[in-house]
């Protein structure tokens, strides 16, 4: 979906935020950073796209008018006049200052970059990125002294560590511009100030969101609903689950009637989840294509987060991951119990 292989380093700012609740102050720059140096170049391509890896797209949002998006009105003015980088990234550096009101988020460089040549969904676009190094890695510096070495240690940006970051693509202006998102500085409650507050964006509904979506949907039916109106047993509804998986691996297209009918086959169990499907959009307040291509990325990230797993009490658990004809479930009079069938031993 987005290609980063021809994209280019038009222009950078950087200026230094400081964390207002401390009441440390911003370090606006002057001028933009002049990068004759290719190699270094190449290594500010490297810190800012190559941590870009999901196909999770976001779009900037407001409440009332998207107008009054502070980084989609800085951006738009930026994509509609380049040479206005500077100005805009001032403005950017200010709202990110306002936002930085808890006391974990670290002081750090803010960059306003400047892309050309970006590709996305095969349409070659400019983007703007914004992006904040936080943390300092320690570096040894090993060089020569008289008859042998010396070795000292500094502080610096590890390239393969991009704090925080976000790419804006000159793409579908008027539903927000397609945002992709890295935050990886921090996982707590402070860690949403960049992209809620700062950022304020929302998924973008695509082909990643409606497969992330349907995948959410029939593990709340499966595991929640399903259970209270038919006999079904954890073995039952794990099985369910990996036919999910399989329909949407061995799918490119998503169709809702083709997806419910070979996966849930029973029809009285096929008109519960086209029901309880109406009911997960008003209480979640997503909207679920009936059809759509299926993201192959998105698959993958939900399986990572499949348990397939039956915990009895505290002695055994019992992972599934194939037939349920192998698996068989019964009582006597030293209790409940599962048969299992195989044929090696691993």
């Amino acid at each position: 979906m987005i290609d980063y292989i021809n994209c280019n380093i038009e222009n950078v700012v950087i200026h230094k935020v400081g964390n207002k609740h401390d009441g440390e102050p911003i370090q606006f720059a002057k001028t933009e950073i002049n990068i004759s140096n290719s190699l270094i170049r190449e290594l500010l391509v490297k810190y800012f796209l190559f941590p870009f890896k999901s196909s999770e797209c976001f779009n900037f949002y407001h409440d009332i008018d998207i107008g009054m998006n502070e980084v989609f009105v800085c951006v738009s003015k930026i994509f509609d006049t380049p040479k206005t980088l500077l100005k805009q990234s001032v403005n950017l550096a200010k709202h990110l200052y306002e936002q930085n009101i808890h006391p974990k988020i670290k002081t750090g460089e803010f960059y306003t970059v400047y892309f050309r040549d970006c590709i996305f969904d095969g349409e070659t676009v400019d983007a703007v990125g914004l992006f904040k190094s936080e943390n300092k890695d320690t570096f040894l510096k090993v060089y020569p002294a008289g008859d042998g070495f010396e070795i000292e240690s500094e502080k610096g940006i590890n390239i393969n560590k991009l704090d925080k970051g976000c790419l804006i693509f000159n793409t579908e202006r008027n539903d927000g511009y397609v945002v992709a998102v890295v935050d990886n500085a921090n996982k707590g409650v402070e860690a949403q100030y960049w992209i809620d507050d700062f950022l304020h964006i929302r998924q973008r509904k695509d082909e990643y969101y409606n497969t992330q979506e349907v995948l959410s949907l029939t593990k709340h039916f499966i595991k929640d609903e399903l259970p209270q109106q038919f006999e079904v047993s954890k073995v039952d509804q794990i099985y369910l689950l990996h036919r999910v998986i399989n329909f949407l691996k061995d799918n490119g297209k998503f169709d809702l009637n083709d997806f419910a009918h070979e996966v849930m086959e029973s029809p009285d169990v096929i008109n519960s989840f086209k029901k309880y499907k109406t009911i997960y959009e008003r209480d979640f307040d997503v909207n679920i294509a009936d059809d759509f291509t299926i993201s192959e990325s998105a698959v993958k990230k939900q399986v990572r987060a499949l348990k397939s797993v039956i915990k009895l009490d505290k002695n055994f658990h019992i992972y599934i991951h194939g037939d349920r004809n192998l698996i068989e479930q019964g009582e006597d009079k030293k209790g409940k119990f599962y048969k299992v069938y195989y044929q090696e031993e691993h």
